[in-house]
């Protein structure tokens, strides 16, 4: 593993190396650079496709520290290329292609090269980055889908759906409106955001207005399941198919007519006149020259319908059989649905949708052009209707039941298409409610903010996230050597829930839990004490921190790096001694008095001899 005290290298001298050529690379880079203040190189296959141009183009914003990146070009990520990228020499490579393969293997030629440099690597499948991650040693592997699901699942789910962040511990923390608590009884750890606005005022400073905050969950989290009987009764409609349903009630009503017509014929009860015609029906019939007219036509009718019956409803029931099986081969949508979830495009976004929306008993509809899709298999194999098709057919939206669905998740990776099919099938659904007012809620995929803002103003669609959006700050971390544990989507802000440790001799050694803490930016909800990594919610307001103590914090994507600086360990950590904690000196650990009546020595100002000089916070995220 990397000495930690590695990252206390002047950033100047520091390189990273992002390869890929995808939204998440060119976000990734834009957070290197002007987050951080790295010098990043970026290792392109072309510089014409995907995100490519606008990343050879990128320059640092106004103000901020790092400088413009390098670029490489290479098709492939050889030896060779990645000798000339000075992966030797890096500090961190990310690895984000969307190829898990060849991410895998440019792992292994550079864990080749230097058996140190901290690699992170973007996978989508768990049980292989478990095993890399586990080969590699210092690092990372991570996945932008996973990361960013949640914030789609909880725009689809609405604003009263709680969205669940699990600690490495196993505790569970989750999000809530302030309005739905009991306040007598809710564990607040955090206030979130303030969303009564036009914009939503994230870790705001006057912790009261936050009508969006954190709260512990106690036990685990509570997840739905479709119940068996609606499964039964599915299943019974999609055998019955409603022809054989006709065979089947025509049968029975003339068995039925024959029974009465029968018992009163020769003055038998109802049990007995049944299993007479049901005999009769099927051919056994016995014929009685001293009958009644009434009898005799009531059996000859019996006998010539049963005849023709029979093999009509056997051949029924074997078509619908066919047709069933058929059908649950192919995925297709057996008869039509309500109150259910479309979700287009089954990229590695749509797959972690469609699982996490069915873990929470929703009734899911999966659609997307290409029967390859990665989430078709998945689909499939969770047992949910899925139709292969271009969403921006009327005929497919149709297929899929738009008009009584719940909610339409677009999730292509093209902005322009995700607007034609989320336009589209808000249309159609006006169109089946006669007009009325449009229940449909639509969320969508896109990049651009600008063009997300653009199309909230012109269509009124106010649900869109961004995957790399949501997921670059988690990467960044990683190759700083953090770890985001989980990100809180807010409108199309991000929050980020991190578990930073003290490093020895940084600038949080020996400060104060509360000096951490800056409005609009980060906020610390929890530290671990100690090797033991005890928990302590109730922060300590007297009590300084020290190099073994880790901490808790809700940050946005500048808080977060402006905090990561000050976690740098210095390259000369002072001793630990019994007269210090963390290496200083105990004298200068106390807090200050506060000023007693009629003293005349004024109380410590902002800038105190002991080095806890109180900072303006900085302006907010923004994006």
């Amino acid at each position: 593993m990397r000495d930690d005290s590695t990252d206390g290298v002047d950033p100047e001298l520091r390189r990273f190396v992002v390869c890929g050529d995808n939204a998440l690379a060119r976000r990734l880079v834009t957070e290197l650079v002007d987050r951080y203040g790295v010098a990043v190189t970026a290792l392109l296959p072309s510089l014409t496709d995907n995100h490519a141009p606008d990343i050879a183009e990128l320059a640092p914003e106004a103000g901020a520290p790092g400088p413009r990146p390098e670029v490489v070009v290479a098709r492939r990520l050889t030896a060779e290329v990645l000798e000339r990228a000075g992966v030797r020499a890096a500090a961190a490579v990310a690895l984000v292609s969307a190829d898990d393969v060849a991410n895998v293997d440019a792992a292994l030629i550079i864990r080749e090269f230097d058996p140190d440099v901290r690699i992170v690597v973007r996978l989508f499948n768990p049980v292989l980055g478990e095993g890399v991650a586990t080969m590699l040693g210092d690092c990372a592997v991570l996945s932008g889908s996973e990361i960013a699901a949640p914030a789609f699942v909880a725009a689809t789910l609405g604003d009263d759906a709680p969205t669940f962040l699990r600690l490495p511990d196993d505790e569970l923390l989750r999000t809530a409106g302030r309005d739905a608590l009991d306040p007598t009884t809710a564990d607040v750890v955090c206030a979130l955001a303030d969303t009564s606005g036009p914009e939503p005022i994230t870790l705001p400073e006057d912790e009261a207005s936050a009508d969006l905050v954190l709260v512990r969950a106690y036990g685990r989290r509570r997840t739905t399941r479709a119940r068996p009987r609606r499964r039964v009764l599915r299943t019974v409609r999609l055998v019955l198919s409603r022809r054989l349903r006709w065979a089947l009630g025509a049968t029975a009503a003339l068995f039925a007519v024959g029974s009465v017509l029968l018992g009163q014929a020769r003055d038998l009860d109802l049990a007995q006149a049944s299993y007479l015609t049901l005999l009769i029906a099927l051919g056994s019939a016995d014929a009685d020259p001293t009958g009644s007219p009434v009898e005799k036509v009531t059996a000859l009718l019996l006998v010539i319908t049963g005849v023709a019956l029979v093999p009509t409803v056997t051949a029924l029931v074997v078509d619908s059989v066919v047709r069933a099986r058929l059908a649950v081969a192919a995925g297709r949508l057996t008869d039509p649905l309500d109150d259910h979830v479309i979700v287009v495009g089954l990229g590695n976004i749509g797959t972690r949708v469609v699982q996490e929306l069915h873990s929470f008993g929703l009734t899911v509809v999966a659609v997307d052009r290409a029967a390859t899709a990665r989430g078709v298999a998945v689909a499939r194999e969770l047992g949910l209707p899925f139709l292969i098709g271009d969403a921006t057919s009327p005929e497919t939206l149709r297929a899929a039941s738009v008009s009584t669905c719940r909610a339409l998740v677009v999730l292509c990776a093209d902005d322009v298409t995700n607007l034609e099919t989320a336009l589209l099938g808000r249309s159609l659904h006006r169109a089946a409610a006669g007009g009325a007012a449009d229940p449909l809620r639509v969320v969508l995929r896109l990049f651009d903010e600008g063009f997300a803002q653009r199309v909230q103003r012109a269509f009124g669609i106010n649900h869109s996230r961004s995957v790399s959006y949501l997921a670059a700050p988690a990467f960044a971390a990683a190759m700083m050597g953090r770890e985001v544990i989980d990100t809180i989507s807010v409108g199309r802000r991000v929050l980020l829930l991190a578990e930073l440790p003290v490093g020895a001799g940084s600038d949080l050694e020996g400060r104060f839990c509360p000096e951490v803490s800056r409005p609009r930016e980060t906020r610390v909800i929890a530290m671990r004490t100690g090797r033991a990594g005890q928990t302590i919610w109730s922060l300590p307001q007297r009590r300084p921190l020290v190099r073994t103590d880790r901490l808790l914090v809700v940050a946005t994507r500048a808080g977060l790096a402006a905090l990561l600086a000050r976690t740098v360990p210095s390259a000369d950590p002072p001793p630990v001694s019994p007269d210090t904690v963390g290496g200083t000196p105990l004298r200068l650990l106390r807090p200050p008095a506060a000023r007693r009546p009629g003293s005349d020595a004024a109380p410590p100002g902002p800038e105190q001899p002991d080095g806890y000089a109180t900072e303006r916070p900085a302006a907010e995220d923004g994006r």
